[in-house]
């Protein structure tokens, strides 16, 4: 688990407070702003949401032979993840049992064994302790060992826990793995990565990528494919896009081709849409990206397979490319935003696909979430920021996220208290209805428009 470097007495009056804060803040509502703003609540969020929490941190393309390792910092926390010669993907913290040294000094690497570069302790790909030098003759290797961490390898998605004891994982990987186990992420590559340092809280920028309310004045790029609203019994729905979706629905389930969603949960979702207007890809031209589709893929036109996983992690799988997100809080006022590009491992840069054309989309719309999101901290830092509703009707998916997050993290409090555990719902928050100006049909069915996210 990660640590707080407060003292105990310090931590308790800090967490007394937080955990009065969420239980007099208002229900659907923006959270207070020391949440936002404050070091010690980020300190909060480090221990408590991403120390006891799933988080995603990579991709098993992204060590794809025995002795491939990469490194994550997720708080003050290096975690080494590697594939072992039994091409098992195992987690290790990055700190070497003799006195603390940091063992793997690079983003990423190859090696038979982790030799420590201090006093050349040295590991096997297990984690064992299998070489010292000059230590006394009863000195047991076997107690020495890497700490391990809790990792999870999800059909290619590869997800972290630091917690002693971690959540459950069965009905997530349950859920989602028929999504992901189509894109076949062993057989792929990472064919771009864009890193983003955004100067806002890691809440405001999950928030934003949960609701399109933003989408139409500033995602020119994205709505291209992307439809604004995806409920069949929407009224702002264009009929031929119901029509569509009913059509490819019946289609993929024919064929076998998960479309979902998955049953409800506040916690994650997955969902496959079709594109608009006959479009097959997100780029500029609608066309596909990569002409070496993933998988075994023979059919172009699968849509997009949405994927979520809070507290960090969002994604779009489609035939010919995928992308997957990934945030990491490094502050209370800024964020690592890791957007990586995924196509097949066969397809060949310069024939099959091309970077710019492939990335355009989605480097257009970071760029433009990141300045909406530092623009929202920016605002939030005001002595008189209050915090407002959200939006029945189209933020849902933000609802959702901070309902998700206040039960977690007064749940952990609570238990970190010593109090009694509040109870935590796993279903989405209710759904306003959509009321449309007068004149226009409701259309079928009265339940919100579940508008996109991003």
């Amino acid at each position: 688990m990660l640590r707080s470097p407060m003292l105990p007495a310090e931590l308790t009056s800090l967490e007394t407070h937080a955990l009065d804060l969420l239980r007099t803040r208002k229900k659907h509502w923006s959270l207070p702003q020391a949440f936002y703003t404050e070091e010690a609540f980020h300190e909060l969020d480090l221990r408590h949401m991403f120390g006891r929490q799933w988080i995603f941190v990579s991709l098993s393309c992204e060590v794809p032979n025995p002795g491939d390792w990469i490194t994550v910092e997720v708080g003050r926390d290096s975690i080494i993840i590697l594939r072992d010669n039994d091409r098992q993907i195992r987690a290790f913290h990055n700190s070497c049992r003799h006195r603390g040294s940091r063992i793997c000094l690079e983003h990423q690497g190859k090696a038979k064994r982790l030799v420590c570069p201090y006093h050349q302790w040295t590991y096997d790909l297990t984690g064992e302790l299998i070489r010292t030098r000059y230590m006394e003759g009863d000195f047991d290797r076997s107690e020495f060992g890497l700490k391990r961490v809790h990792c999870e390898n999800l059909a290619g998605y590869i997800f972290l826990c630091l917690a002693d004891d971690p959540p459950p994982f069965d009905r997530f990987r349950r859920d989602l793995e028929p999504f992901i186990a189509r894109q076949d992420i062993e057989n792929a590559k990472i064919a771009y990565t864009q890193v983003l340092h955004e100067k806002a809280n890691w809440k405001l920028v999950m928030e934003n990528n949960r609701e399109c309310y933003h989408c139409s004045a500033n995602h020119p790029e994205l709505l291209r494919t992307l439809a604004e609203f995806d409920d069949p019994t929407d009224p702002r729905v264009d009929p031929k896009y119901v029509d569509l979706m009913q059509r490819k629905n019946a289609e993929w389930a024919a064929e076998g081709i998960p479309h979902g969603p998955t049953d409800p949960n506040i916690r994650y979702r997955a969902v496959r849409l079709p594109f608009i207007d006959g479009h097959q890809s997100m780029t500029l031209d609608g066309k596909l990206a990569c002409k070496r589709l993933m998988s075994d893929f023979t059919d172009y036109d699968l849509g997009s397979v949405r994927m979520l996983s809070l507290p960090n992690n969002w994604n779009h799988l489609l035939s010919d490319h995928m992308m997957a997100f990934r945030v990491m809080p490094i502050s209370a006022r800024e964020t690592i935003v890791t957007t990586k590009w995924l196509v097949h491992k066969d397809a060949v840069e310069g024939v099959d696909y091309d970077v710019d054309n492939l990335t355009a989309v989605w480097k257009a719309t970071n760029e433009q979430d990141k300045e909406l999101a530092e623009w929202n901290q920016l605002g939030i830092e005001s002595s008189r920021y209050e915090p407002g509703p959200y939006s029945g009707v189209i933020e849902m998916g933000v609802r959702d996220l901070i309902q998700w997050y206040t039960d977690e993290l007064e749940a952990s409090l609570c238990h970190d208290l010593g109090l009694p555990p509040p109870v935590v719902g796993t279903a989405p928050t209710e759904r306003a209805v959509y009321a449309p100006p007068p004149g226009r049909s409701a259309g079928a069915g009265s339940r919100a428009a579940v508008a996109p996210a991003e």
